[in-house]
């Protein structure tokens, strides 16, 4: 747990990749959910927000 955080405190790709991965599932899981209209609602920006991250941390040094 200490190496996953200290990887996201010196910006590694790994642990960033995982975030927006999760972040990526996540807003999937909110689209595909018939539960709460407000997780629908919001599943779009929470998958475009995971995208745009792993885009960009795509980048980071290993």
């Amino acid at each position: 747990m200490s190496n996953f955080i200290n990887g996201l405190l010196r910006l590694r790709r790994g642990p960033w990749e995982m975030v927006a991965t999760i972040l990526i599932a996540l807003g999937v899981f909110m689209l595909m959910q018939p539960f709460a209209l407000w997780m629908y609602t919001y599943s779009f920006i929470v998958t475009l927000v995971g995208t745009v991250m792993f885009i960009i941390v795509s980048h980071f040094p290993e």
